[in-house]
């Protein structure tokens, strides 16, 4: 069971934690909501909860709960520029479909 950064994904959260000036990774996660169902959560993390996954890619951590990992589990994150729009991009092996904006997923 993993979660995979590109490396552009790992230096935008690298250089994000590094202006935040603390934090020891990113926590990925989902959530139910959305018009297909759940979304991922990002948010940075200063201390692990009981249970959690860590993986590390290109020196950087992600930090998943043992519920979420079941459905992102083998996710690759992408951080993608295009034109004036950036973010990031999941390919997630166990996604089935998403909503037209993107928001959400379904497995």
């Amino acid at each position: 069971m993993s979660i995979s950064l590109t490396q552009d994904a790992a230096r935008h959260v690298a250089n994000q934690l590094a202006s935040r000036g603390h934090g020891i990774g990113i926590r990925v996660g989902v959530k139910t909501t959305g018009c297909s169902g759940m979304a991922y959560v990002l948010e940075f993390v200063d201390r692990l909860e009981v249970g959690d996954r860590v993986f590390e890619d290109h020196g950087v951590k992600v930090v998943v709960d043992p519920k979420s990992l079941v459905y992102i589990d083998g996710t690759e994150m992408d951080y993608v520029k295009q034109g004036v729009n950036e973010g990031f991009e999941f390919k997630n092996p166990n996604s089935r479909g998403e909503c037209g904006c993107g928001e959400s997923f379904n497995v």
